[in-house]
């Protein structure tokens, strides 16, 4: 009986102690990655708002898994490499400065912790006419515009030129082209139903409005 107790114990404060210390290494983590994002912060600012004239968007609370997903892409080659990809050219070799995957995962874990943050408006367009198009995206990214792992679509509340210069890219075939990037070529295809730039600019509106 005493013999049980003293098992019981034992593995109850092995549990604990294994708890203690994987909260520590959690923190550590995050206090990594806010060392580690000190060079992102000379182009997404230090809150992660973002800077059109470095070409880099919002990227305070987007999904951890989302950003650390992108980082590895721009790794693997599968963004960045396109010459018309002015953005991707420059990020790939800061993406590339992250040695490890605990790096990636660090840093993608503190830009996630970041609260969000409200995003200028730079475009003109119509919410409302941007509402009823918007709809085929809702399929992937909520009706919320806040993205959904299970499809690998990410929250949609970032920089609006950022969104722009996307869409751009998709339809052009700067971006969803690369056979890496698997989830960018099922994208394309859905660039693709926005035929002009108002459409484009329409339904960004209405994901700004959502941001609100």
């Amino acid at each position: 009986m005493h013999s049980t107790k003293r098992r019981f114990v034992s593995t109850l404060a092995m549990l604990v102690c294994t708890g203690v210390m994987a909260a520590g290494a959690g923190a550590a983590d995050l206090e990594r990655g806010e060392a580690l994002f000190n060079l992102c912060a000379q182009c997404h600012g230090a809150d992660a708002s973002g800077n059109e004239q470095y070409l880099a968007p919002a990227i305070a609370g987007l999904s951890e898994w989302y950003i650390g997903g992108q980082l590895r892409l721009f790794q693997k080659g599968g963004r960045g490499l396109h010459f018309d990809d002015i953005a991707g050219m420059r990020m790939r070799p800061m993406a590339l400065t992250l040695f490890s995957e605990e790096d990636v995962d660090s840093v993608a874990a503190y830009a996630a912790s970041l609260p969000s943050v409200e995003l200028e408006r730079t475009l003109d367009g119509d919410a409302e006419k941007g509402r009823a198009r918007y709809a085929l995206c809702a399929g992937c990214h909520g009706a919320d515009a806040a993205g959904n792992k299970a499809v690998m679509a990410p929250s949609l509340h970032t920089s609006d030129w950022y969104l722009f210069r996307q869409m751009q890219n998709y339809k052009a075939g700067v971006r969803g082209t690369n056979p890496i990037d698997t989830f960018g070529m099922a994208m394309r295809p859905m660039a693709m139903t926005l035929a002009t730039d108002d459409d484009v600019k329409n339904v960004i509106a209405y994901i700004m409005s959502l941001s609100k």
